[in-house]
């Protein structure tokens, strides 16, 4: 890999680096070396102190290739790009809710709480990337190979530290940084952090343009629905639409690592990609074995993928190794514990005997294929696999056809167990769990096998990936649609006020909604592609760790956008129209009503949008006009207090010292 010769840098009196602005995209840039007496090294860390020493010794174990996957290769350099999650230090984890306290999802204190109360609860609870609990490393990796070194070669790693999963942005940006540090040194750093500091703020489930020197990054982000609020996503960016229809375009991501590879990388397991899907589903552990460093993290970034538009809740680490301060906990877990939900990709095969309790154990990938150059390094912000000289030909197109040979090997796969990988590498998935869904044979029979030839692959690949996404999505979104009238938002009916206070969402009860379900059936969609036994994958997923964030997450939404259709009604009302119809109690009402939206919003007004001067003049004038048609005695009273009586003369309103 090689820096493109278009690319130029600027001088160094050019460079200017906003360091508040950068952080908006990165946490910093590392440089590590492997040194054969002391282990990894970190040489650069930019800017400084962005990392604990805690920290920088899991990235920097977290940045190289495990020794015992790595093939040998005879070329004088060998680049590879992959990328890990590590849990930051000093964040306490949260902890999910047992399934018995989400019974009733609404209590009795939220149900009482108005819409604009909860509404500034909910952008309280917002964090910033600052708190996030998790930190992404890009990393690109670059061994070189000398006899004239101690062990006949070196190696070095550029990282990209973020607290956001942006793969479609750092990946190309690393094909840029990795060589450029190798042909300049660590001014590179220097540069790329002024660039990325004078990019726009990231806008979640957007097409960006990213300059980087003389070229341009065009790179789909992930939408806002399926990113950890720790990510510091912004609520209102979360209140975008959520897939309610299947989209026009596959360019348009409706979930996390939507560049993910999933024919290449489960082209010989296609057959298991239901049961997969239903694992991730009901957030069940699963084991990723690979070669290599980025293959098992393509497979990782994949099923997170299979999922998508549903907001994926569990922990994973798409390259996870033994110095991760969490592989302690889960090497000693007590005998009967059940093992934490999260999906782990590793390289090293001493986890098949360390992590033997976990119930699901998937092996991926081609160890005569040159899978460090092919998945990441190789490819393009697209997402996609372009062809290359080194004839990136896979296997014949596998639907696991029913042979007598065929089942011969899956029967003796089954009874060695994953421990046969010790041996030798073969894909294949161990799994005691009988998946409800049937695997789809018209979209496996839609899928298209190019043969050997590179250009074809290419073309192929990118076909293929949009059949199986395009499936995978309809079928999370026709499974999440019955819990739709939990969190749609309501609109004042026609004729109706618009003061007052928007009717609740509904009260979402566990055995209610199954009961409810199971009369009416999930639709025709899954009925043709689930067993008889449906209503039980419906069970695990309330069970599961991935429900309630995101149910949790969708009533919020839900909410703020009930909350803005109320204001923007309250906006057009003609209060005049109102009145004429009212008695003088409901008039009282509308009084109380109004003035309790006009002080939400008076002590919203720092955090909300522009228009929050115009909504506090319009109720203002409304609650004058309804405060004129009160009884003299009744407004005497009400000018009794003084901040109320502020509200209704045509003075000044009153400033927020005095409220």
């Amino acid at each position: 890999m090689s820096r493109s010769a278009s690319f130029l840098v600027r001088s160094e009196a050019d460079l200017k680096v906003d360091e508040k602005s950068l952080q908006q995209w990165v946490v910093g840039f590392c440089i590590i070396r492997f040194d054969l007496e002391q282990g990894q090294l970190i040489e650069e860390c930019y800017p400084a102190g962005c990392l604990t020493h805690n920290e920088e010794l899991e990235v920097a174990f977290s940045s190289f290739p495990d020794s015992v996957s790595q093939n040998h290769n005879r070329s004088s350099i060998h680049d590879c790009i992959f990328f890990f999650r590590v849990r930051r230090q000093g964040n306490p984890q949260v902890a999910h809710l047992p399934s018995s306290e989400i019974v009733e999802v609404n209590n009795t204190h939220a149900s009482q709480m108005t819409a604009s109360d909860k509404v500034l609860k909910q952008r309280s609870k917002i964090q910033t990337g600052a708190n996030s609990r998790y930190l992404y490393g890009f990393v690109f990796n670059r061994q070189r190979h000398d006899e004239r070194l101690k062990r006949g070669g070196e190696q070095k790693s550029v990282v990209i530290l973020s607290h956001n999963p942006f793969s479609s942005v750092f990946r190309p940006l690393l094909q840029i940084m990795g060589p450029l540090y190798f042909d300049i040194g660590k001014k590179a750093l220097n540069f790329i952090a002024s660039y990325v500091s004078m990019w726009p703020v990231p806008v979640p489930g957007q097409l960006m343009e990213l300059p980087i020197g003389n070229a341009t990054l065009k790179v789909n982000l992930p939408p806002a629905h399926c990113m950890p609020l720790d990510c510091g996503v912004l609520f209102e960016e979360l209140a975008s639409p959520i897939a309610p229809f299947l989209p026009s375009s596959q360019s348009v991501p409706q979930g996390l690592f939507h560049d993910a590879d999933l024919f290449g990388t489960f082209r010989g397991l296609l057959m298991q990609l239901w049961k997969l899907w239903e694992l991730l589903l009901i957030g069940e552990p699963i084991l990723i074995i690979a070669p290599t460093p980025p293959q098992c993290c393509e497979a990782v970034a994949g099923l997170v993928s299979l999922v998508a538009p549903l907001l994926c809740s569990i922990d994973f680490r798409p390259y996870f190794t033994i110095h991760d301060p969490d592989f302690a906990h889960l090497n000693f877990l007590q005998e009967g514990a059940a093992f934490p939900p999260m999906i782990l990709g590793v390289t090293n095969l001493f986890f098949l005997k360390s992590l033997r309790r976990i119930p699901h154990v998937l092996s991926v990938g081609n160890p005569v294929m040159n899978a460090a150059r092919l998945p990441f390094s190789a490819r393009a912000s697209t997402g996609r696999i372009p062809a290359g000289p080194e004839g990136l030909s896979l296997p014949n197109l596998s639907l696991n056809r029913f042979t007598p040979s065929n089942f011969l090997n899956a029967m003796k796969l089954r009874r060695d167990g994953p421990l046969c990988l010790m041996t030798e590498h073969k894909e294949a998935f161990w799994s005691s769990y009988a998946p409800i869904t049937k695997p789809d044979t018209s979209i496996l029979n839609r899928l298209i096998d190019a043969g050997m030839s590179p250009r074809v692959e290419e073309s192929m690949s990118v076909v293929n990936n949009d059949i199986l996404r395009r499936h995978f999505l309809e079928l999370t979104t026709n499974f999440l649609a019955p819990f739709g009238p939990y969190y749609r938002p309501t609109t004042p009916s026609e004729g109706s006020s618009p003061y007052v206070d928007p009717p609740p969402l509904p009260t979402f009860n566990v055995e209610d909604f199954l009961t409810s379900l199971s009369a009416r059936g999930p639709g025709k969609f899954l009925l043709k592609r689930m067993k008889s036994n449906w209503l039980d994958l419906y069970r695990r997923f309330l069970k599961g760790h991935n429900f309630l964030p995101w149910f949790q997450r969708k009533r919020a939404v839900a909410e703020q956008e009930q909350y803005r259709l109320w204001r923007q009604a309250r906006m057009r009302a003609d209060i005049q129209h109102f009145i004429s119809r009212m008695s003088e109690l409901e008039i009282v009402d509308t009084f109380n009503a109004i003035e309790r939206h006009l002080l939400g919003e008076l002590q919203q007004s720092p955090t909300l949008e522009a228009g929050s001067d115009a909504t506090s003049s319009k109720l203002r004038e409304d609650l004058q006009a309804v405060f004129h048609v009160l009884p003299k005695d009744m407004q005497q009273l009400m000018l009794m207090n003084p901040e109320r009586a502020a509200l209704v003369r045509d003075d000044e309103l009153p400033s927020k010292s005095t409220r």
